[in-house]
């Protein structure tokens, strides 16, 4: 198995990367969310790559700018495109036999490609992506509502505490009160504006996706907010649920949001490399 450091030059900064190198004309850019760099948690990325390698397909792991080894300042989530197309750049001139690439990103990388999209590219063919983060007011909000606040209504224990006298009434009723206006708040007209910022770039993710012509695959976590307002946009927002209609999606029914077991991990890396196989 043969992996190995390479350096991308950007515009006055350095980003750094790990290549594992493969025969398969089809490569896989790791996208790596925030706040951490490319092993991933619990060595997720790591793992998978070598996996990847391991079936003979090459893969690169990439630390954005300011994060890992990677010099420049840290840019949010959404301001990540420049760093996404010079990475695909550098891949294919370190793996020659490529003819196209499929982008794979967890939490907010996830998000980053999605908005990458925007400025299509035919040399990507596909895109996985693991718990995509669309972290808004309103949308939390209902998240908390159905998938937080209605368990521990149904949980023994939250009355066991109330009437035990080990539950702070006044405050969690004030909590769930701000909560429940929230989700109430009108949602924020989607914009087309060239620049994307915090408060569109979920208007951007959709606009990407809509764009893109190539294979998607979505894998989800069952026990995991970031997925679940992620499903819950799709099932609000007709657009969103159209793209996810046309998508891949396996959900993994008891996951953590990063795949934490053997067995989660295991799972992600079967269906990443089964979906390889769909885009050739």
């Amino acid at each position: 198995m043969t992996e190995r450091y390479i350096s991308l030059a950007g515009a006055g900064y350095q980003l750094s990367a790990i290549l594992h190198q493969g025969a398969a004309t089809t490569g896989v850019l790791l996208i790596v969310g925030g706040p951490q760099y490319r092993v991933g948690s619990h060595r997720q990325f790591v793992k998978l790559s070598r996996y990847l390698a391991a079936q003979g397909v090459p893969s690169m792991r990439l630390d954005t700018a300011g994060m890992g080894d990677s010099s420049g300042g840290k840019a949010a989530f959404y301001q990540q495109t420049a760093d996404i197309e010079l990475a695909i750049d550098a891949f294919f001139q370190q793996c020659p036999q490529l003819t196209q690439v499929v982008l794979w990103g967890l939490c907010d990388a996830a998000s980053a490609i999605l908005i990458k999209l925007n400025r299509p590219d035919p040399r990507i063919s596909g895109v996985i992506l693991l718990n995509p983060w669309v972290r808004q007011q309103q949308s939390h909000a209902k998240t908390m509502l159905k998938h937080y606040y209605l368990k521990r209504l149904l949980s023994r224990q939250f009355w066991h505490k109330l009437f035990g006298g080990g539950l702070a009434l006044r405050r969690s009723l004030s909590s769930f009160w701000q909560t429940l206006r929230a989700s109430k708040t009108a949602t924020v007209a989607a914009t087309a504006q060239l620049t994307v910022t915090e408060q569109n770039y979920v208007a951007a993710m959709l606009s990407g996706w809509q764009q893109f012509n190539g294979k998607v695959l979505l894998i989800s976590s069952g026990n995991d907010l970031t997925a679940q307002e992620f499903l819950q946009l799709c099932a609000d927002n007709p657009a969103w649920g159209k793209c996810l209609q046309d998508a891949g999606h396996y959900p993994i029914s008891d996951a953590s949001h990063t795949f934490s077991s053997a067995r989660w991990r295991e799972q992600v890396e079967q269906q990443s490399y089964n979906f390889l196989q769909t885009t050739k």
